[in-house]
């Protein structure tokens, strides 16, 4: 994949919606590390490319949780269990 820096972005635009048109993607950095990445959209499906984002950043936090939770050992929680902390954090929450 691509990258493109931020001051490429800033001065040469142009370049870079050329770069997307072609490549579909590109990694944006600052100072040599990656900080978003660009995709290509027209005007008729952004808020369906929005919408798959949002949903592939769902899933990744929800693989993110269940690898906690095994490393931890809550994933042998029984839903009693489960339920039991709920209601303390919740309890917890109100409290403060």
């Amino acid at each position: 994949m691509k990258t493109v820096t931020i001051r490429d972005l800033r001065t040469n635009p142009r370049a870079v919606r050329e770069t997307l048109k072609s490549e579909g993607e590109t990694i944006l950095t600052a100072s040599g590390r990656p900080v978003a990445v660009m995709i290509s959209v027209d005007a008729g499906t952004v808020d369906e490319t929005l919408e798959t984002l949002r949903r592939a950043r769902g899933l990744e936090a929800l693989r993110s949780m269940r690898t906690q939770s095994r490393q931890r050992g809550l994933n042998r929680l029984s839903s009693k269990e489960v339920v039991s902390i709920i209601a303390r954090t919740r309890r917890d929450t109100r409290a403060r």
